[in-house]
């Protein structure tokens, strides 16, 4: 049973993640300060650096947690596929949930431009609790997969046209629609994935 004192830690830890997420939201990534995070959840900027190092870690923990939920959901659905087409379906619509919180991929999709330029963050990254791992991708299907195309880029594949979407539509540019990315991924991932295609 959690002490008291652990239960105020952990307010205070959410308080100052929702206060992060709400500015970058609405400034982004690099332009919240540490500063502007503790003023806006309450707390000096003490209470901040008592539960992580620099805002790359909060943003990390952020993503670790939001990711733990969307996946919460794909879990027993993805047990249940018949088939690639099924397992893709479930997969796409888990990524379409990413994408209904607005906010949130499009802070997503600026943190991973930041993490290419730091080593360590890019390294971070690219395990599987905080992003659209190829790894994590190819477990989920490998049981459908019916032909020797590597479920790993089937994987790769359909992050980078997922990512690819998230930059155009944070672009603006309108020309592609979320369906039209989703049927190619699935058409692609059926083609290489199954005898029939």
């Amino acid at each position: 049973m959690a002490t008291k004192q652990q239960e105020k830690s952990q307010q205070t830890m959410q308080e100052l993640m929702g206060a992060a997420i709400s500015l970058f939201g609405s400034k982004g990534f690099a332009s919240t300060s540490v500063a502007e995070i503790t003023d806006k959840a309450g707390y000096a900027k003490g209470s901040f650096y008592r539960h992580w190092n620099s805002k790359d870690e909060l943003f990390l923990q952020i993503i670790e947690q939001k990711f733990k939920r969307y996946r919460a959901t794909r879990h027993d659905k993805i047990r249940e596929a018949h088939d690639l087409d099924e397992a893709m379906n479930i997969i796409w619509d888990f990524l379409e949930t990413i994408l209904g919180d607005k906010d949130w991929s499009s802070i997503f999709l600026e943190f991973t431009v930041y993490s290419a330029t730091s080593e360590p963050l890019r390294k971070l990254m690219n395990k599987s609790d905080y992003r659209l791992s190829n790894r994590v991708f190819a477990d989920l299907v490998r049981e459908h997969v019916e032909t020797d195309f590597p479920p790993e880029k089937i994987g790769a594949l359909n992050t980078a046209m997922f990512e690819g979407y998230l930059i155009h539509r944070a672009l603006g540019t309108q020309v592609l629609d979320l369906a039209d990315v989703r049927r190619a991924a699935i058409d692609m991932a059926l083609k290489n994935g199954t005898k029939q295609g």
